[in-house]
Formats: structure tokens, sequence, C-alpha cells
């Protein structure tokens, strides 16, 4: 990849070969030492290398080998460049998850437009949206194929097979529209909230829900996360409560009053600590929570296991997934019409009495000039940088307000911007989208432009409506929708 230094290639060239049994066999040479490291201390130092480094290791010596060659060394790289609650992989050791998984990033990132698979899906599906991956991006999974999640407004779920182009389930009809969507890919589960406040499970298998669960007040807002072992989903209401649900059983943890308004916004993080809350209330300040508490709330809803993020108007949030108890908030002032962005450190010490006490700390702010078309779309990666869109450019930010990329790859304005731990996908009314990947350098996180894609080959309809993208390490799938009644799902993905 471009801009990477001497060990990331030498991984690169690790990934690209046929395999990693032949280069054990002929590289590692027996060095002249008397007195080898005992093998606790060095693999206690073997824990502080990257990739690269360990490879190198081994190859110094058949006892370095099998000491870097260790599964907890190798388990410790693959949660920290993949964050996760990632189980054990059933079919690969560590070191070979690592270079196979690691293999597809590198195909994904060098792939030009003619090497992905093009598959449209089209027929009576009305517009679709939400959508969100379902399996794929699993790690311990080998060979797992990409399978997305979708809602209708024909009041259905569907489920497609994004390597093969086709729908391989779909739900009966539902009495209303599924209006929120969040995945748990490590339990290949969906759990949905409709119009009329019913939130269901679902394996995407079965016809009928898993498990179906009314809530007495509008919800607003829904996501999932896997927390001691367990999956639940967290769904805010207009009322300010935030319930907490078991998945599957839709058991009732917990109600917990955030806002005395509606709460709009609720991100888990990738480590599945911490809930951010949010209302659009112009003047309510977001709101932290331990999940620990959502889980089992203490009497009188114990103030010292939430942090309030002391900033009005903010308008959406994202958390670092590379570093996951780290969070940004964009700030939006519509009087003034400003954008701002703010970063908050989050931690949990212990109080005199022995209690849990959530603290937020900032750690960086900064003020978008005035000049610039007001963003309404952002992302983040490792917490250090903050990528937005601004009318037809794509625009990267350190959090302390450095632009440090510009990106001119659309001729109109980005209609919707997509960030994982990896990638980023712009959707513009160009009827074209973008893939970056992310990369690091020497002054901290860069995106390195991948491919133009057309959001549907040989279509000269222009847009009418905004379309939108998302990704995983072998497809980009987008949604384009040409009228008010349906939409078309457009599948590239890159070969198994």
């Amino acid at each position: 990849m471009e801009g990477e230094g001497e060990g990331e290639m030498e991984v690169e060239g690790w990934i690209e070969g046929e395999g990693e049994g032949e280069m054990e066999v002929e590289a590692p040479m027996e060095a002249p030492v008397e007195a080898p490291v005992p093998h606790v201390p060095l693999l206690h130092i073997f824990s502080f290398l990257d990739a690269a480094s360990l490879l190198r290791a081994g190859q110094v010596s058949k006892y370095w080998n099998r000491m870097a060659d260790n599964e907890s060394l190798w388990r410790r790289l693959c949660r920290s460049r993949w964050p996760g609650r990632w189980a054990a992989p059933q079919e690969l050791r560590w070191k070979q998850l690592f270079l196979a998984h690691g293999r597809r990033e590198l195909r994904m990132a060098r792939a030009r437009p003619q090497d992905f698979s093009y598959r449209e899906a089209r027929g009576r599906l009305g517009i679709l949206k939400p959508m969100a991956y379902l399996t794929g991006n699993d790690p311990t999974q080998s060979g797992q194929r990409s399978i997305l999640c979708s809602a209708s407004t024909r009041r259905m779920l569907f489920a497609w097979d994004v390597q093969e182009g086709t729908m391989v389930w779909a739900s009966p009809v539902q009495q209303s529209t599924i209006m929120y969507l969040a995945t748990l890919p490590e339990r290949a589960l969906a759990v949905t909230v409709d119009h009329q406040d019913t939130v269901k499970v679902w394996n995407c298998q079965e016809a009928d829900a898993l498990a179906t669960r009314s809530l007495p007040k509008p919800c607003l807002s829904l996501d999932a996360l896997v927390v001691d072992g367990g999956a639940v989903a967290v769904v805010g209401d207009s009322a300010g409560d935030i319930h907490t649900l078991t998945v599957p059983g839709l058991e009732h943890l917990s109600r917990v009053h955030a806002f005395d308004h509606t709460v709009n916004h609720l991100h888990c993080s990738p480590n599945g600590k911490w809930v951010f809350a949010g209302a659009t209330l112009q003047l309510m300040m977001p709101k932290v929570f331990a999940a620990q508490f959502l889980l089992r709330p203490q009497a009188g809803e114990d103030s010292r296991q939430w942090a309030s993020l002391p900033l009005a108007f903010c308008s959406q949030a994202c958390w670092a997934r590379q570093r996951a108890s780290r969070v940004t908030m964009m700030i939006q002032q519509s009087s003034f019409r400003r954008t701002g962005f703010s970063t908050f450190d989050l931690a949990a010490r212990t109080a005199a009495d022995g209690a849990a006490v959530v603290e937020a700390h900032q750690v960086a702010s900064f003020m978008l000039p005035n000049r610039m078309e007001r963003p309404f779309q952002m992302g983040v990666q490792d917490g250090a940088a903050i990528v937005l869109q601004s009318g037809s450019h794509l625009l990267l930010f350190s959090i302390q307000g450095t632009l440090l990329q510009r990106f001119d790859h659309h001729q109109r304005h980005i209609c919707h911007l997509w960030t994982d731990a990896l990638h980023v996908v712009t959707t513009a009314m160009d009827d074209f989208l973008h893939l970056y990947v992310w990369e690091e350098g020497g002054l901290g996180p860069r995106l390195r432009s991948c491919c133009h894609l057309e959001q549907r080959r040989a279509d000269p309809t222009p847009s009418c409506f905004p379309s939108y993208s998302v990704c995983d390490n072998a497809s980009v799938v987008c949604v384009v929708t040409r009228n008010r009644e349906t939409s078309v799902l457009v599948m590239y993905s890159l070969p198994p």
C-alpha cells in the first residue's frame, strides 16, 4: 500500500505468499546463542511487537520461531487490528487468521472497478432503508459470505447473499413499517423496531421473529451490543427513557431515564463498555452511560454511572474503532450556522466507597471555517482524525482541526458518507460512489483512494433521490432510488 513502511510491506509479502509454512522452514536460522532468553520473558518482549516485527523475529532461530508463533501473541494482534468481541477461530489458528483476513483486506484495498462482480436486485422491493451486514465482517469465520439485511417500505425484512446477488430470505409482511435496524454479526441476529413501537429479533432464516416485545412509548433510536458474554438491544423512546432488552429473548432488563425529552441517538462503543445517548433538543447535553449500569441499574439511577458531555447542539456522534473509549461529537449551532467537533475520552475510576464512577475528559475541540459548506455526516477510525463531507468534497481533519487531506472525486454533492475501521465510502448525486481505505502513516491516519464505481451501470437517469452505501471486506452495496415507490439494490463483490 502507498505510504506504508518497510514493516507493513513485509506483512503484505507474507499475506500475498502461497502460505506461511514454506517461509518458516527456509527462513529461520539457528543463532549462535549459548543461553537463549527464557520463554516467559521472551513472550513478554514479543507482546510489544507489531505483526511485521513478530514475523521478522520468527526468522532468527527455531526457538524464536516457536515463541513468535504463540497463539496469545497473534490473538492480541487480531483483536487489536479488528476491534470487537470475536470468538476464537473455529477453523484457523490465530496467526493463520491474521494472514488470511489481512489478505482479504489487501485485495479490497487494491481492487479496481473491473475486479468486482456487479449484480442488481430489482422488482417490487419498495424503498430499501435501513440496511446493515448480518454476516461477513467476523474475522474468525473463514470463507464467510457477506449477508446483508435490509428493511423495506413494503413492511418486510430481507436478507441478501451479496456475492450471489440473490435474496436468501424474506420475512412475512409485518403490520407496520420497520423504522430502525441493528445487527449483531457475532450472533448473526437482527433487531428491528417498527412504526408501532414493536421490537423484534430475527435470525433471517425462520419465517417468524424469534421474539417480540411492544414498548409503551414511541421508539426513536436503536442499537445492539455484546456484553458479559450476552447480547442486548438498547432502545430510546420519546419520554427520554433507555430500555435495555436481552437478545434474542427480549426480556426487559431495565429502563433508565436519560433526558426529559426524546432519546434520538444511541451508539454503543465497539468494546461494549459504553452507550452514547443524545437528544435532538438543542440545549440538551448528551450523556455516556456505562453499559454495565444499563444492564443492572442501581437504586435511584446512580448519577456516577454516567457522564454528561458539556456541549449542546450535538447532531451526530461516532466512537473510535481503534480506541474504543473515545467518542467524537459533531456540534451544529443552527442560529449561528457554525459546525464544530469535540472529542472526549471516557474512563471509570473507583470512588472511596468502592463504587465505579464514570468520567469524561475532553481531549480536543475545533470549529470549521465559516466559509465551508456545512457537513451533515462524519466518521472516525482511531480517534485521531475526523472524516467529513462538505459539498462535493471529502475532507480529513485531525481532532485538533488541522486539514490533513482533501479529495475531489465527485462532481456533485456527496449525499451519504459511510465509515468503518477499514473503509470509507462516499455516495454522491453524480451517480457514482467512491471507495477509500484507512492507512497508518508516520503522521497519523490517512485515507487512500481505491476506486470509483457507478451507482448503477449504464443507467443515464439522473439521481432525484439520495443514494447510500455500506461496505465490508469483500463488497460494496448501494441502494439506488429512481422514484418514490421502489429502490434497486446494487451489489459489487469480489470473488471468494
